[in-house]
C-alpha cells in the first residue's frame, strides 16, 4: 500500500507540473467547472419557483442532494476522466503493453496516471457547496448521519468508476471508444437527478444494474430518513458485484487484447 502511495504521489507531482505550464488553460477550465455547478443549481431553483417538492425532496434537501453529486463529478474529473479518455488509445495502439509490464496493478496505472489539477479545485468548490447546503439546511443534522452520509458519497464515487470502467472494456473487441464513451455520458445524466422521480422498471435498474441512483441519490436519502438494514444490504451487495463483474471483465478483456508485439 505505501508503495502505491508513494508513486500516486509522483503522479500528482507530474501532473501539477504540467498543468502549470498552460496556466490559462487551467483557470479557463477551473472557471468552466464552477459555471457548470451554477447552473445545476439554478436549474433546481427554477423547478422550484414552480413547486414547493420534487421527487418527495424540499428545495434544500435538493441542494443537498446537488452538492452531493457535484462532488461526485469533480471526484470523477479530478483523479479518473482524463485516464479514461486515453484508454481506448492504449487499447487500439498496442500502447497498453508499457502498463502491463509494471511491477504494479496495471488497472491502478491506467485509472490514475492522470490528476486533473483544475479540476481538483472544482472538488475544493464542491465540498465548500456541500458544507454551505448542510449549515443552511432547516433542521439540524446529527454529525453520525452526516459521516454516514460522506461514506456512501464514497462509495458513489467508487461505483462511478466501477460503472465507466466497465463501459469501456468492450474496447478489447470493438476497437472503438467514442460509442461507448457517448453511451456511457447518455446514461450518466440520471445520476444528476433524484432516483426518486422515476417510477417502476427504470428505478429499479438506477439501482441495480445502472447503479447511477445509489452514486448521490440515496446518500442523501440515508441522509434525510436514516439507513435501513434492507438498503445497506442492497447498496453492499450491489457494490460487491459491480466491482467484482469489473474485475471478471477486466480479465476477460485482457485475454483478448493483442499487443503491439504480437
Amino acid at each position: 500500500m505505501t508503495r502505491y502511495l508513494r508513486l500516486y504521489a509522483h503522479f500528482v507531482r507530474f501532473s501539477l507540473s504540467r498543468a502549470m505550464e498552460f496556466r490559462f488553460d487551467f483557470f479557463f477550465r477551473v472557471f468552466m467547472d464552477g459555471l457548470w455547478n451554477v447552473v445545476n443549481l439554478l436549474f433546481f431553483w427554477l423547478l422550484f419557483r414552480h413547486t414547493t417538492i420534487l421527487g418527495d425532496w424540499t428545495f434544500d434537501q435538493m441542494v443537498v442532494f446537488a452538492a452531493g453529486f457535484f462532488i461526485v463529478d469533480a471526484v470523477q474529473m479530478t483523479f479518473l476522466s482524463n485516464n479514461f479518455w486515453w484508454f481506448p488509445h492504449f487499447v487500439n495502439r498496442g500502447d497498453l503493453d508499457y502498463y502491463l509490464v509494471r511491477p504494479v496493478s496495471p488497472l491502478f496505472f491506467l485509472s490514475l496516471r492522470e490528476f486533473a489539477a483544475n479540476s481538483f479545485l472544482n472538488l475544493v468548490i464542491a465540498c465548500g457547496i456541500l458544507v454551505w447546503s448542510i449549515a443552511r439546511f432547516p433542521a439540524p443534522l446529527p454529525a453520525s448521519a452526516v459521516l454516514l452520509y460522506l461514506a456512501l458519497i464514497a462509495l458513489g464515487c467508487f461505483l462511478f468508476y466501477c460503472v465507466h470502467m466497465i463501459f469501456l472494456i468492450p474496447v478489447f473487441w470493438i476497437h472503438q471508444g467514442g460509442g461507448l464513451r457517448d453511451l456511457f455520458w447518455s446514461f450518466e445524466r440520471y445520476f444528476s437527478r433524484p432516483h426518486r422521480l422515476f417510477r417502476g422498471v427504470v428505478r429499479l435498474v438506477l439501482v441495480t444494474i445502472l447503479p447511477f441512483g445509489l452514486m448521490a441519490s440515496v446518500p442523501a436519502q440515508v441522509l434525510f430518513e436514516g439507513l435501513t438494514p434492507a438498503l445497506a444490504l442492497h447498496v453492499a451487495a450491489v457494490t460487491a458485484c459491480a466491482f467484482g463483474f469489473l474485475a471478471w471483465f477486466w480479465r476477460r478483456g485482457l485475454r483478448a487484447y493483442s499487443s503491439a508485439s504480437s
